[in-house]
């Protein structure tokens, strides 16, 4: 998985005073837990930009000043319910023997036969939890829906893996096409007949039209 580096400075006090010093200076309040004890410190507002502002899913490399770096991920963020500013930033220390528990977003790759038929498609689980060795952990979970029909869908069942453990239900649907009232199902084998009669048909025809054409000329 990628990582994004954050570079701040350890916090020397965390009562409200200090706190919204910080904020009033552009800096984030923020904590790592999972260590031995947890550790206070700050950054630019804007460095978190690249890791809230996406849907994708990073591991952060935290760089302190005084040489101190942690290897985390975001668990928790605050945003302020008037500006959307943020507020506070909670992470977790990952550790290389240590499972972390993360979500994973879902790209769909490919377009599917049961939607150009008028089926809806149905995105049910955008992302989806895993459990995972921080060096296991995936970028996305790519999933081929190009052979989607109406009525088709896929599981988290398709998408298993030993690296890692899905923290959902098997049968728990990712993205399926449902029917819609404009909907025209069609059958693969029906859909090869009736070219192949109509071929028929066609190479029928034209011997006949050229039949007629000579007739006509001989006349």
């Amino acid at each position: 998985m990628k990582s994004i580096t954050i570079k701040g400075s350890e916090r020397e006090s965390v009562g409200k005073k200090a706190t919204k010093a910080l904020r009033n200076a552009g800096k984030v309040p923020c904590v790592i837990y999972g260590g031995e004890e947890p550790l206070h410190f700050s950054a630019d507002e804007l460095a978190f930009k690249n890791l809230v502002y996406t849907p994708n899913a990073h591991t952060v490399a935290i760089d302190l000043e005084g040489g101190t770096k942690v290897d985390a991920v975001m668990q928790d963020i605050q945003f302020h319910p008037v500006t959307d500013n943020i507020l506070h930033v909670d992470f977790y220390q990952l550790f290389a023997d240590k499972p972390i528990t993360m979500n994973i977003p879902v790209r769909l790759q490919g377009n599917s036969p049961g939607v150009r038929n008028g089926g809806r498609l149905l995105f049910r689980k955008r992302k989806l939890a895993i459990k995972a060795l921080p060096d296991k952990l995936p970028d996305f979970f790519d999933v081929d829906i190009s052979k989607l029909r109406i009525g088709d869908n896929i599981s988290v069942e398709s998408l298993l893996n030993d690296d890692f453990t899905i923290l959902h239900p098997e049968n728990t649907v990712v993205v399926q096409v449902k029917t819609a009232r404009t909907a025209v199902v069609v059958d693969e084998d029906e859909d090869e007949e009736e070219l192949e009669e109509g071929a028929a048909a066609d190479g029928a025809e034209a011997p006949a039209a050229e039949s007629a054409e000579g007739e006509e000329s001989k006349e």
